[in-house]
């Protein structure tokens, strides 16, 4: 059985993985955070130094860095973690959508977003290993075409896709997001054995709760989660979601979350001036 152990950060409520074999002593990283004020434009590596620091202390060769998709709520420290350890980068095929979609949007050079920026694009159904651990990639598209789950023994990393029971479930409606496809992905999810553990991508601290929790269960998810729990058709789950999402604001850091993650992680190239920069659309009203 892999070992896990999981980081959160506060400042954006992502909780990031450290999952190892403990026989073959390799890990993979899983979403992990690059810390950034966008009042000052400061950028940290705190949270992603945290990590390798317990990657150290157990004595782990970090031979993966995983994305369960481009994050739109914080910055990727995936790059920043290849360079210190020299990890394979992984992410879901379907980035290549993501990365034509922005790529536009923020007039970012082909070069910088091509597909090979990127180790590892998996397919629904890739097997791939942690050591002699074996994880297995379930294509899990509706929160952004590029989502993907990681399956590893019991454990099932599921990023933004599903949230603890009583927080519910991801948004669909951000660029290539669809509501349809979320609720058949979380199905494929929950068809899982019962005792699967899951492991979500952020924990918001719903009313009634005050610290941070990140690991569930499929049999516990089926029974109770509020928006998806069994009985609650697709019909029925595509009108609440779309509905839900109508409210909701653009995440704070989305702007320079998806220039950056799009990249793999990587900032943009330095201007003439030798700083870089991160550009915000304006829209006329």
């Amino acid at each position: 059985m892999a070992g896990i152990e999981a980081f959160f950060d506060p400042t954006t409520s992502t909780a990031s993985y450290l999952v190892w074999d403990p026989a073959a002593r390799e890990a993979a990283i899983i979403d992990a955070v690059l810390d950034f004020d966008p009042a000052t434009g400061k950028l940290g590596t705190a949270s992603a130094d945290a990590m390798l620091a317990r990657a150290g202390a157990l004595e782990l060769k970090v031979s993966w860095v995983l994305e369960t998709h481009a994050h739109a709520d914080h910055l990727s420290a995936a790059d920043y973690i290849r360079r210190k350890t020299g990890a394979k980068l992984g992410i879901g095929a379907g980035i290549k959508g993501v990365q034509a979609n922005f790529r536009v949007m923020f007039g970012v050079p082909a070069a910088e977003t091509e597909a090979s920026v990127f180790e590892r694009l998996f397919e629904d159904g890739e097997v791939f290993r942690i050591g002699q651990v074996e994880a297995k990639v379930m294509h899990t598209p509706g929160h952004t075409p590029a989502c993907v789950t990681y399956i590893v023994g019991d454990a099932a990393f599921v990023g933004d896709t599903l949230f603890m029971p009583d927080y519910g479930t991801a948004r669909a409606d951000f660029p290539g997001g669809d509501a349809t496809a979320l609720y058949r992905s979380i199905r494929r999810i929950l068809d899982l054995p019962a005792a699967t553990r899951l492991f979500v991508g952020h924990d918001y601290l719903p009313a009634g709760r005050t610290k941070p929790v990140w690991e569930t269960t499929v049999e516990e998810e089926r029974a109770s989660n509020i928006h998806v729990h069994d009985g609650v058709s697709e019909d029925d789950f595509v009108k609440l979601r779309t509905a839900r999402d109508r409210t909701l604001p653009a995440p704070r850091l989305i702007l320079p979350s998806l220039q950056v993650n799009i990249r793999g992680g990587a900032l943009p190239k330095p201007e003439a001036d030798g700083r870089i920069y991160l550009k915000t659309p304006v829209t006329a009203a």
